[in-house]
């Protein structure tokens, strides 16, 4: 697969001593830097420190969650296999998700597993989230940079060496022997100049505004919508009835999830495109400014239809929404290998495969996400999918992956954005072990690390 180059970005040639990349201070000088502090970068940087390895992790955020917690999607899909007919379901994703997922339940953090059409999720609290994670990573030893941003990259020739980053306190550098990309939109990839692409040439998927609501009569509720977490056909044509009438509700298939807290429900029921209807990329600073404006005055409306027609919620308030909003697809790295729609769809399993996945495909395009669901069975995500075709030293973790548009509908999710994190530190390992690059890290021997660490593969 080809991609396009972003060359705007600066990038510093590595010198020597205690100043680097034009005088620059150096702040640390370490195994790994890990950039992002989602599921995929807490994952990254605790697996790499509990090895021994020095390890910092930089997020621009006051708080480690990324997409699950900044952006309130609020839950851990990707676990559990579908099953027709209501039948249970198998929770087949262990390793490092199973593990913060038992950290969030010893908190009670999580929810029983709610039915989300043929399969099943938990829902979370966002500040037990962060909490475990923090405990995570300093019981570990990872050395945390929280409101710090990634503003270019440390190169030698071809081979990353670290990042320069930019704080209130000014401007630094991070010298790094391997680099773990967690940003979840190849941000550092693409200010090295390395290929990247966006979804179906340049289609990608809607961002949306989750928010939670409180208040709700849940018995009530429950009733009337029943424990499904995707609404039932009456919901859909009771938005369609209230769109006619005035609100601004261009979803008609929504979300809704249980939490934690009692009389509390997340909602997952935005659709966030420009004005003309353009689809949204909220890499660009002002797409990314349109989809929270416009999301925060959506949520308004959905909450006014949960009030006026949904039995349980007539006093229902809005609590927040997400920090940002609920990112599903920007850049994508141009891997060594992709991870095609062929391959979701036809559950391919491989020796070489670190990551399994049951979730359906779940594209986000247009007033109704398409589910294409993959019944008692999961496919395999190839190691060499975190792998850019292109430079040294570094290897992505999370939603950014090489995958096919459909096939990153499938393989974006949190339970596997952890176990990604979780593959991207033991290559990493491996890399340093043996003095290689990740092209030459044999992907068998990350798949048979992981399982011994209680990945289920």
């Amino acid at each position: 697969m080809t991609g396009h180059r972003e060359r705007e970005f600066p990038c510093w040639r590595l010198g020597t001593g205690a100043d680097d990349a034009d005088g620059l201070p150096v702040l640390a000088d370490v195994d790994v830097v890990v950039v992002g502090g989602g599921a995929a970068g807490v994952a990254a940087a605790t697996v790499a420190a509990e090895a021994g390895r020095t390890v910092v992790l930089v997020e621009k955020y006051g708080f480690c969650g990324g997409a699950a917690v900044a952006g309130m999607s609020g839950t851990i899909c990707g676990s559990y296999l579908a099953r027709e007919n209501g039948n249970p379901s198998e929770r087949i994703v262990e390793g490092f998700t199973g593990r913060f997922r038992s950290e969030l339940l010893t908190r009670g953090g999580l929810t029983a597993p709610q039915k989300y059409g043929k399969t099943y999720t938990e829902a979370h609290d966002p500040l037990m989230w962060k909490e475990a994670a923090d405990d995570l990573l300093a019981a570990a030893g990872v050395r945390v940079l929280l409101h710090t941003a990634v503003v270019g990259v440390l190169l030698d020739g071809d081979r990353h060496r670290g990042v320069v980053l930019e704080s209130t306190a000014g401007r630094s550098v991070i010298r790094a022997s391997r680099t773990i990309d967690a940003s979840g939109d190849a941000a550092v990839v693409a200010r090295a100049g390395l290929a990247t692409y966006f979804g179906d040439d340049g289609t990608i998927q809607n961002p949306t505004m989750f928010f939670r609501a409180a208040n709700i009569d849940m018995a009530r509720y429950l009733d009337y919508y029943g424990e499904d977490t995707i609404c039932p056909p009456k919901v859909g044509a009771a938005i369609e009835a209230a769109r006619r009438e005035g609100l601004d509700l261009p979803r008609s298939h929504i979300w809704i999830f249980r939490t934690t807290r009692p009389a509390e429900l997340l909602v997952n029921a935005t659709r966030l495109t420009a004005a003309d209807g353009r689809m949204l990329n909220v890499v660009d600073p002002e797409d990314f400014t349109t989809a929270e404006t416009a999301g925060r005055r959506q949520v308004r409306e959905y909450a006014r239809f949960l009030r006026r027609h949904v039995p349980g919620c007539e006093d229902a308030y809005v609590v927040d929404t997400g920090t940002e909003a609920g990112i599903r697809q920007t850049r994508s790295i141009v891997g060594v290998e992709t991870l095609t729609n062929d391959d979701v769809v036809a559950c391919r399993k491989r020796p070489d495969g670190v990551v399994r996945s049951p979730w359906p495909i779940e594209l986000h395009t247009g007033d109704r996400p398409r589910l294409h669901w993959l019944i008692d069975d999961y496919y395999e995500v190839p190691y060499t999918a975190l792998v850019p075709a292109v430079g040294e030293d570094i290897i992505v973790a999370g939603r950014c992956l090489s995958a096919e548009h459909e096939a990153l509908a499938s393989a974006r999710v949190t339970a596997q954005c952890f176990e990604y994190g979780h593959a991207a530190a033991v290559a990493t390992l491996l890399s340093l072990e043996h003095d290689i690059g990740y092209r030459a890290v044999d992907g068998t021997l990350v798949r048979q690390r992981m399982r011994a660490s209680g990945s289920a593969l």
